[in-house]
């Protein structure tokens, strides 16, 4: 059986180095594994009083989530945190109260141009998701100092030793998911 693993990536832009990242995660992942994406752009800022009537794109977003066994968050950092399409897309996820979606083996990873990447931010998420209930993936840990040409746009990495650690990155996250998954 494959092991379908939901992604989200945390940067709205077309042109994102952490889309890259996701690309290249979803080139080198191990056979069996499939990373599918979970698009967060579409989701309206979550506010309690739709608890009793989710809108469309919630409610297939949801259904996203629930396809997947296992959730990898792939993130920048803004401001020493997580973007707000992000925390958005979480809390659509963990309400209404009750009926949180988050609670699968789950896994961050980002890129960043700065010396520290994405390490702040990433710390941030773990707290939320644990919060949630998800077992996260202690190690090992995914923060990309990201220069131009690492990846490219369709995911190609091109320095051997990236490309190495990503590919055994997303071999441990696999192989935690599917331990928990039992």
């Amino acid at each position: 059986m494959a092991l379908k693993i939901g992604v989200f990536i945390g940067s709205l832009s077309a042109v994102s180095i952490n889309r890259k990242l996701a690309n290249a995660l979803t080139r080198l992942a191990p056979e069996g594994v499939e990373l599918v994406e979970i698009p967060i752009a579409g989701l309206p800022l979550y506010n309690h009083d739709l608890d009793a009537d989710y809108p469309q794109v919630a409610r297939d977003f949801k259904q996203a989530i629930a396809e997947a066994d296992a959730l990898l968050y792939v993130t920048p950092e803004y401001n020493r945190s997580i973007p707000g399409a992000l925390k958005n897309a979480i809390d659509w996820a963990s309400r209404p109260w009750g009926q949180n979606s988050l609670g699968k083996p789950s896994a961050t990873i980002g890129a960043s141009p700065g010396p520290i990447s994405t390490a702040v931010a990433q710390q941030h998420l773990k707290d939320i998701l644990l919060f949630s209930d998800a077992p996260v993936l202690g190690q090992p840990e995914g923060y990309i100092q990201f220069t131009e040409g690492l990846i490219t746009d369709d995911g190609e990495v091109t320095n051997d030793g990236t490309a190495e650690f990503l590919r055994n990155w997303i071999t441990a996250f696999a192989s935690f998911a599917e331990k928990q998954l039992g």
